[in-house]
């Protein structure tokens, strides 16, 4: 396995400082969010996209994703979510990134509705991402967030150009078990999203192995569906939450008990007698 951690762990920082944290502590690459406040986004010029596959190539640490915010189950109009997968596509592209992340955002409606628009608007889109060597992960989320969700528009777009990203949070919030999250997407996985929270109503982010998310099942099951050079990806959501602990400090410890993870030991086994970085 391969493995990156989110940008959104680090708000405001400068790219070449991101590379250098992910090149010092083993992390293989990046997962960049592409938001406006952030150094890379869809509006950024061509200059500053070139700048920064240069700054990531001399690192030695590639860009796993582009997270977009695009939400393709949302009401609504079709041109405008297309205009910004196109544009989340193009930037993937610039930065020689696979994926590109986008949310479903169909709580509001009745599911059928939010799955017709997200099968509707990823059929349109992934022939565009296949020719521009990237494919759309639809992220297991809000409304679609178990994998079995997912699955349901994925199996129906069926297109190469899209996707599915497992994030163990939500399938675990959404009361999936990490088996059958992997047996529904294993067809559609682009990669695997992890994290840890102290319950369901305190979703602070925690070291990996500091809570109560089934993270050695889920990597098991994600090594299990992965391919050789599959991808594990922490997001740490420092961004919405202020208050955690600062993510530099954890990426040593979280890395190895990835490490230890895929290589099949169980938590008992890991870093610091079993708890990976505890943040509380």
């Amino acid at each position: 396995m391969k493995y990156a951690f989110s940008t959104l762990g680090l708000p405001g920082t400068p790219l070449g400082r991101s590379a250098a944290l992910a090149a010092a502590h083993g992390f293989d690459g990046l997962e960049l969010r592409a938001h406006p406040e952030e150094p890379l986004h869809p509006d950024s010029p061509a200059a500053e996209r070139a700048a920064g596959r240069r700054t990531l190539t001399a690192a030695g640490v590639a860009v796993l994703a582009v997270a977009g915010y695009a939400a393709v189950a949302a009401a609504g109009p079709d041109e405008p979510v297309l205009a910004e997968l196109r544009a989340l596509v193009r930037l993937a592209a610039d930065l020689e990134a696979p994926y590109v992340r986008v949310f479903p955002g169909g709580r509001d409606l009745p599911a059928a509705a939010a799955d017709a628009n997200a099968v509707r608007r990823l059929r349109a889109a992934a022939p565009f991402a296949e020719r521009h060597a990237v494919r759309i992960l639809l992220e297991t989320h809000d409304s679609h967030r178990t994998g079995v969700a997912a699955a349901r528009v994925l199996d129906r777009v069926a297109h190469p150009g899209a996707g599915a990203l497992w994030d163990v949070l939500h399938t675990w919030l959404g009361g999936e078990t990490p088996q059958r999250s992997r047996q529904a997407l294993a067809a559609h996985l682009g990669y695997v999203q992890v994290k840890d929270v102290a319950s369901a109503q305190e979703l602070t982010p925690l070291g990996l192995g500091a809570g109560v998310l089934p993270l050695a099942e889920a990597v098991a099951e994600a090594v299990t569906a992965a391919p050789v050079d599959g991808w594990l990806c922490w997001e740490y959501e420092k961004r919405w939450y202020p208050e955690a602990a600062e993510l530099p400090g954890q990426l040593a410890t979280g890395r190895e008990y990835l490490a230890q993870l895929v290589a099949g030991r169980g938590p008992e086994e890991t870093v610091q007698g079993g708890r990976a970085g505890s943040t509380r």
